[in-house]
Order: structure tokens, then C-alpha cells, then sequence
């Protein structure tokens, strides 16, 4: 018979199995920091033209929720559409531009394309345009098709420097000047910001970084060995990040996503046959590092960085990004390395099992990502 005691141990690796295994399973939306950007263009002084991105299944839910109606089950591109086109009128029913107050109703278009990977959402870029009103001064914009914060780019096309302002979903933007320069950048408004961005890149959105972090910490727990190896991510990650922003390197997310799913895969993998750190590991880490650089330069460009205030938003996200990451190991310290380390079942009940779904899942990414 098993003594309390066992049994107790022996049911904690089983619900740690249960609850990597559900994350496993979830959908990977690659590097999405949020599921809504919206850009405002002003041409001469003549015309506005704003672009909304968002994911197309999630807003057609939520028009169908809206009227009443149960979410559809056909979600490919063509189908989705197909019922955004149809549900124009509600659609505009939630969005609103004015100038100097008054509400101007624009044409719509609505394009659903796949998402980034085979197992990514579609996404709908909607287009605004019309006829900008004559003496117009000021423009806003409300969008309340979200419940998310998003990033919205105002800039006119004789300006080089637009201006960004944060939204919460359903709150109008503040009053942005037609005829003025784009307002001063808020440095430490700027730095919060993005230090946000970073983390939640990594927590909750970053699944597939969050299981490269686990597979680096399961490997051993001892602090030498994290040590060595989130260091050398970390500075590798970020000479890419860097290189990646300034437009020295620039690789497709084609090559970049498979290969981080490979590199997610390749430490789980190696944490099942060894359970000692070794000099090739931390190069590889390394290595892996330089790519993951890259996946976190694809989701920041999507934002649209502050021109004047660059170093700021890119150093911020950084450190924002290395939150993440220690969240991750500090949580799974807390769960399963402070008190089962040191115990001679913690490799064969935790390492081993866990490992082994990390790296199924990410073989299973490799897989989707490169039959896109």
C-alpha cells in the first residue's frame, strides 16, 4: 500500500501533466501581442483612410452574439466575409469618426485573409474611407468592437512622424489636430507601456516561449544551471531583437516560426535522455535565442514603435520580455521545483512526462507552420 504521503506526491505530477497537456492543446497565435491594431492615414488634407486589423472569427462571434444569433461553425476566410458583409450596419453601429463632433459615415471594405500559420486565426483588415469635411480641425475615433487595449496610428502623408495613442475598447480617442504637428511622446507613459507589452508576450500570450522557458528549467533546477541558460538566451534574444528593429536582420517569419517550434521541441527532447547541463546546451540555447529575437521583433514591428521615443519602447519591451520569462521559471519553482527537486522520483514524474508533452506539442507546431 502507498502511504498518504505517496499518494499525495504521486497525484501533484499527474494534475502538473493534466494542466501543461491543456495548454498544449490550445490554438498558438504566433507572437500576437493583441488581436486589434487600427491605422489612420490623412491624405492631403483631403481624405481619410483608416485600416482596422483584428481577427476575423472572434468579431464575427461577437456580431453574432449582438444580434442574437449562435457563432457559426464554417470559419474559413470565404465564409467569414461573406457574414461580415452582411453584418455591415451593425458593424457600424460600434465604430465611430468625427470631426470637430460631427460623425461621418465612411465606406466600408472588408478582406478576410489566413491567419499567419496553419493554426492562426483569420484576419479581416477593414477599411475606412471618405471625404474629410471641409474646415474640419479635429479628428476621434472610437472602436468598441474590442475588449482589449490597442495601439491606434494616427500620421498624415506629409508627416513622417505619426502619433500613437493607447485605447481601451469602447473609449474614444483624444481629440487628434488635423493641421498640427503630432504631439510630444510621453517618455515614462511610453516605457510603461511596452514593459506591459513585453510581459504579457511572454504571459499569457507567448505560449510557445513560456514551454521553451519550462523545457529550459526542467532540465535542472539548480540556479547555476537556469542561470547559464536564460542568460545566454536572454542576451542572444536581444542582439536580434535589436538587429531586427534597426533593419539590420531581417529573416521571414516563414523560416523564423518553424525553426522556433524546432528549437521548443529540441530542448524537451533533450531534457528527457539528460538531466545535466552541458557546454553544447548553453551554445544551443543560445542559438535558439537569436531565433526567438526574431519572433519578438516580428510582433513589436507589428506595433509600430514611436519614433521619437524608439530606444525607450525597444529597451522597455525587452525588459518586459525577461519579466516574462522569470515569471515562468519563479511559477514553476513554486509548483513543482521548491518542494520535488531534490526527490529521486521528480525526473521520471515530472521532468520526463512533462518534456515529453512539451515536445509533442511542438513537433505538432513544426508541423502546422510549415504546411502553411
Amino acid at each position: 500500500m502507498h502511504s498518504p504521503s505517496r499518494r499525495r506526491w504521486a497525484i501533484g505530477p499527474a494534475r502538473c501533466a493534466v494542466v501543461v497537456a491543456l495548454l498544449c492543446g490550445a490554438a498558438v497565435r504566433a507572437h500576437e501581442i493583441g488581436t486589434t491594431r487600427v491605422s489612420v492615414l490623412f491624405q492631403d488634407g483631403r481624405t481619410y483612410d483608416v485600416e482596422i486589423v483584428t481577427d476575423a472569427a472572434a468579431l464575427v462571434e461577437k456580431l453574432e452574439a449582438s444580434a442574437g444569433r449562435s457563432s457559426p461553425t464554417d470559419i474559413s476566410p470565404a465564409r467569414l466575409q461573406s457574414l461580415l458583409t452582411g453584418f455591415d450596419e451593425t458593424f457600424r453601429q460600434r465604430v465611430k469618426l468625427a470631426f470637430d463632433a460631427s460623425t461621418v459615415r465612411p465606406a466600408i471594405a472588408y478582406s478576410v485573409s489566413p491567419g499567419a500559420d496553419a493554426a492562426s486565426a483569420a484576419v479581416v483588415t477593414i477599411r475606412l474611407t471618405g471625404q474629410i469635411p471641409s474646415d474640419a480641425c479635429h479628428f476621434t475615433w472610437t472602436y468598441a468592437w474590442t475588449f482589449a487595449s490597442y495601439a491606434m496610428t494616427v500620421r498624415s502623408d506629409a508627416s513622417e512622424n505619426p502619433a500613437t495613442e493607447w485605447l481601451e475598447g469602447g473609449q474614444s480617442s483624444a481629440p487628434f489636430a488635423l493641421t498640427a504637428p503630432a504631439p510630444p511622446v510621453d517618455r515614462l507613459g511610453t516605457a510603461w507601456r511596452y514593459l506591459t507589452l513585453g510581459f504579457t508576450h511572454i504571459v499569457p500570450k507567448g505560449l510557445d516561449h513560456m514551454l521553451f522557458v519550462l523545457g529550459i528549467y526542467l532540465l535542472s533546477g539548480r540556479a547555476r544551471s537556469v542561470l547559464w541558460q536564460v542568460s545566454a538566451f536572454t542576451v542572444a534574444h536581444s542582439i536580434t531583437l535589436g538587429l531586427s528593429m534597426y533593419g539590420i536582420v531581417a529573416v521571414s517569419p516563414r523560416i523564423v516560426e518553424p525553426l522556433i517550434a524546432v528549437s521548443i521541441a529540441y530542448v524537451a527532447i533533450e531534457n528527457i535522455f539528460r538531466s545535466e547541463l552541458k557546454s553544447w546546451r548553453v551554445a544551443l540555447v543560445f542559438a535558439f535565442g537569436l531565433l526567438h529575437g526574431m519572433g519578438f521583433a516580428g510582433a513589436l514591428k507589428e506595433l509600430g514603435l514611436p519614433r521619437s521615443e524608439f530606444v525607450t519602447a525597444l529597451l522597455t519591451f525587452n525588459l518586459g520580455v525577461e519579466a516574462g520569462q522569470l515569471a515562468v521559471i519563479g511559477v514553476a519553482f513554486m509548483l513543482v521545483g521548491w518542494h520535488c527537486a531534490n526527490r529521486v522520483w521528480y525526473r521520471s514524474r515530472i521532468v520526463v512526462p512533462v518534456s515529453t508533452l512539451i515536445a509533442c506539442t511542438a513537433v505538432y507546431w513544426t508541423i502546422a507552420r510549415l504546411s502553411f
